[in-house]
């Protein structure tokens, strides 16, 4: 294939980087002679350190450098960790493809359950999912925020700045960091909608690129993100909200699980829905499910309540 390169933008994180290397080695395989060369970006995300995300702008913190470029021309496909990528995209912008979901699991580190936790210890963590996850399982534990790349986070935990944290399986094995912590069991604490996924975007118009895309798009794991963010769509969620959620694959189904939580912890809603691959009802009946049976204090986090 003689065609000029295919220019991949990805954020400068080492797990970014990771990230765009198994894209584009994947692509470079399915199509022998196609050059793809990774053009890196420093995200706002990776800049703004010192605050929680939701307080400063949002997972659009990662994606909207890519996304001017992506819009404007200068690159020809982005790759982003799919749970980072808002619900809402613009219109110019749409995913082509999904790479095989690696674990979805969270991993604990710092000590080997949340049990073994002594009163009081303090969670580091700046995600509203596992803080709420978390004081739900240990209200009389603290949180505290934790924010960087999975190096920095570790490096937080090592000089005593929290006595746990929290990170995504699949991160840590792209690191090549697989040993690192304790996984916990998604059947009890589900991880966040898209977590394990990567999701490559292009502009809808680009067939060239769409077209060379499709030959690595893993379809089950396409399914799965897509119902996953059908449900967020329905529940009119933000960076605030926590919300958990998993796909599963069983009898020809997609059988999604999710739990809605208030940001202390308290009060917790799960429910489970099984529906046809690309079915968007489901999970939208999913979503006024969860809502119609939660408090006020889980509802005020979600907009699709009143809708």
């Amino acid at each position: 294939m003689t065609d000029r390169p295919l220019r991949l933008g990805t954020r400068r994180s080492p797990l970014a980087m990771a990230q765009a290397e198994e894209a584009r080695d994947r692509l470079c395989a399915a199509h022998p002679g196609l050059t793809v060369e990774i053009v890196p970006v420093q995200a706002s995300g990776d800049k703004i350190l010192d605050r929680p995300l939701a307080e400063i702008g949002g997972k659009a913190l990662w994606t909207k450098e890519l996304d001017v470029w992506l819009l404007e021309g200068e690159i020809d496909f982005a790759v982003h960790s799919a749970k980072d990528v808002e619900t809402l995209r613009p219109a110019g912008i749409a995913i082509a493809a999904v790479l095989p979901r690696a674990d979805v699991r969270d991993v604990l580190v710092g000590v080997d359950s949340l049990a073994a936790l002594p009163p009081g210890a303090r969670i580091g963590t700046s995600a509203p999912r596992r803080a709420a996850q978390a004081l739900h399982f240990r209200p009389d534990c603290q949180i505290v925020s934790f924010r960087g790349n999975v190096a920095t986070r570790l490096g937080k935990l090592e000089a005593g700045e929290a006595d746990v944290t929290l990170l995504a399986a699949a991160g840590l094995e792209r690191l090549g960091q697989s040993d690192v912590g304790t996984p916990l069991d998604p059947a009890v604490w589900l991880p966040a909608p898209g977590q394990g996924c990567i999701a490559i975007e292009c502009r809808p118009g680009d067939d060239r690129t769409a077209g060379l895309l499709a030959a690595i798009d893993h379809r089950a794991s396409h399914a799965a993100l897509l119902a996953e963010r059908a449900l967020l769509a329905a529940l009119g969620g933000n960076c605030h909200s926590p919300i958990a959620a998993l796909t599963e694959h069983r009898d020809g189904e997609l059988v999604l699980h999710a739990a809605l939580f208030s940001p202390d912890g308290g009060e917790r809603v799960a429910a489970t829905m099984h529906f046809p691959a690309g079915d968007a009802t489901g999970p939208a009946e999913l979503a006024r499910l969860l809502l119609d049976q939660a408090s006020p204090a889980i509802r005020q986090h979600f907009e699709g309540f009143a809708s």
